[in-house]
């Protein structure tokens, strides 16, 4: 079957307009990739994929792709500094984390911190939320620094974030809305 592109507009990291192609191959079986071709994104599918699947991997490779972007331009030594800026301004400098960094294996959690050795971790699958809900991710392991466990003097620590009930409400609707099912008509055409 010969390859079937698909062309349409799609946002990047940046916030500019590219073009997506989608190509179909017969001899693809299972796998399904995507890469970047100067301005435009180019995914790679089984041609035997249906348009609502189709549909579902463009989507699950930009996130990829974004998220492979954003590690670049928000790497460890951004994401340190952010976690001092906030451990100052919320908890006086106390919670003094050795490193920061995104990991890819958390898909069940948003953030983890291991306080002997000062370690924090976030879930690549926070890139691209608003800033507020990254910093309130942040601030709980932060303060996971100071207090391990989520006792009523771990949640007093992290009321010093003014916007930990907006952001825990972020995340619960994220959380709910992946749990949505399908909207009418999306299965296979």
């Amino acid at each position: 079957m010969p390859a079937d592109p698909l062309h349409r507009a799609g946002k990047t990291q940046r916030g500019t307009t590219s073009a997506i192609e989608v190509r179909r191959s017969a001899r693809r079986r299972r796998t399904v990739s995507a890469y970047r071709e100067g301005d435009r994104t180019v995914v790679l599918i089984p041609a035997r994929m249906s348009k609502a699947e189709e549909q579902r991997w463009v989507t699950v490779m930009l996130d990829k792709l974004a998220a492979q972007e954003s590690r670049r331009v928000l790497g460890g030594s951004a994401l340190i500094e952010r976690a001092e800026r906030l451990s100052a301004q919320f908890f006086d400098g106390r919670a003094r984390p050795a490193s920061v960094r995104w990991v890819t294996n958390q898909n069940t959690r948003w953030g983890s911190c291991t306080p002997a050795e000062g370690s924090i971790r976030l879930s690549h699958r926070l890139q691209g939320m608003p800033e507020y809900v990254i910093d309130y991710v942040l601030c709980h392991e932060l303060a996971h620094l100071l207090v391990p466990g989520h006792g009523a003097d771990f949640w007093r620590l992290l009321e010093a974030y003014p916007r930990t009930e907006r952001a825990r409400g972020y995340l619960e609707g994220v959380v709910a809305a992946a749990r949505l099912p399908h909207a009418p008509g999306a299965r296979d055409e």
